[in-house]
């Protein structure tokens, strides 16, 4: 467990300081945000996918693909839900790099900006997985407060942040 705390930044080696990750936050947020929530990859798989308006293909051609049987309703709907994910990451990663902005701009310590950054991080890739794989309207609630949580970590760096300005 220690060793992962170590690689996070979140607690120092015995020879060595905690080294400041907001930049390996940074990058993870994006990547994950533009790659690993894209629809991109899955809609190739299935033949969804259309270069000449790729933000149309589950609007146009989804239903039209389900009716002809290649793809089944809750294929279509978690596809559906995985672009909203990986819409809603893109739109809250804003926030994020303001907030990791703030916290280097105001001097931070490096466990600080580096518990905000994989708080962050945890809340945003659970969100994600909520947000694909979720169905039901009760469970659904989860991925509300996971969003929260994500948006509460930058809240509390802007925060904390503006207390040293």
């Amino acid at each position: 467990m220690s060793s992962i705390l170590t690689t996070l930044g979140l607690q120092a080696t015995a020879n060595e300081p905690i080294p400041n990750n907001a930049v390996a936050y940074l990058i993870g947020n994006w990547f994950f945000a533009h790659g690993v929530l894209s629809t991109r990859p899955a809609k190739r798989l299935l033949r969804l996918d259309h270069n000449v308006a790729p933000r149309e293909d589950l609007t146009t051609y989804g239903e039209a693909a389900v009716q002809a049987g290649k793809i089944t309703r809750r294929q279509l709907n978690r596809l559906k839900r995985q672009e909203a994910a990986h819409a809603n990451a893109i739109e809250g990663f804003p926030l994020f790099v303001a907030a990791m902005l703030v916290a280097l701009h105001t001097d931070l310590p490096n466990d600080t900006i580096n518990g905000i950054g994989a708080w962050y991080t945890v809340s945003r890739v659970a969100f994600g997985l909520a947000y694909v794989l979720i169905e039901s309207e009760g469970w659904s609630f989860l991925r509300s407060v996971l969003w929260w949580s994500g948006n509460v970590s930058c809240i509390t760096a802007l925060v904390v942040g503006g207390r040293k300005l």
